[in-house]
């Protein structure tokens, strides 16, 4: 079971010269990741194009990977918050089985469109270009099982095996380097394969 490990004492305030540059910096690397791709992005090009010190970079960033990792959590932060209070089903007011179809199917949609940003995170010392795993997912699977009447079904165990059913195939299409299906044909063929999973498992 997750246990979640509150920080001691108040949390740090950017400041908010800070917050701007993060600010200026994470939308002028969407900028260049539009016109470029991920490939094309560096430190000093990113740099120049902010209007920045390259000392500004590096130490917000740390290095190219931190870039796309910095983009990565923050649309990560978007996604968990529609899944927290968005519209239904992905967030609340559907049913428990209706939210568990609809968070996988996101989740699978989220990674894959953002294969490119995660692939270009890897700092040389992750195992997969996905990373390690959100905490998100196995909570929210596990709070949505427990909404659900699975008798006497032993919902942590089966909260993991439902969490590596959804992360498996996706960190594989990921770290595959020679893609030979259409990003939008093998994200339909994953999410589907989710919907069938969890409809069979909840199955009254």
């Amino acid at each position: 079971m997750d246990r979640t490990v509150l920080p001691l004492g108040a949390p740090r305030v950017e400041r908010a010269d800070a917050a701007r540059n993060r600010l200026h910096l994470l939308a002028t690397a969407r900028e260049m990741l539009a016109e470029q791709g991920a490939d094309k992005l560096t430190m000093d090009g990113l740099a120049e194009r902010a209007g920045l010190g390259k000392g500004t970079v590096f130490r917000r960033f740390g290095s190219r990977a931190g870039i796309f990792q910095a983009l990565l959590d923050d649309d990560e932060k978007a996604f968990q918050e529609q899944v927290l209070s968005g519209p239904p089903p992905l967030g609340p007011g559907a049913a428990p089985l209706d939210r568990l179809i609809a968070y996988g199917r996101a989740r699978v949609g989220f990674l894959i469109g953002h294969r490119e940003i995660a692939r270009a995170a890897l700092d040389g010392s992750q195992p997969v270009p996905a990373g390690p795993e959100t905490p998100l997912s196995r909570m929210h699977i596990r709070m949505l099982l427990g909404q659900t009447d699975l008798g006497a079904a032993d919902l942590d165990v089966l909260t993991v095996q439902l969490t590596a059913a959804l992360d498996g195939p996706l960190l594989l299409y990921l770290s595959a380097s020679d893609l030979t299906e259409a990003a939008h044909r093998t994200e339909e063929r994953i999410a589907q394969g989710w919907q069938d999973l969890v409809q069979r498992v909840c199955r009254p």
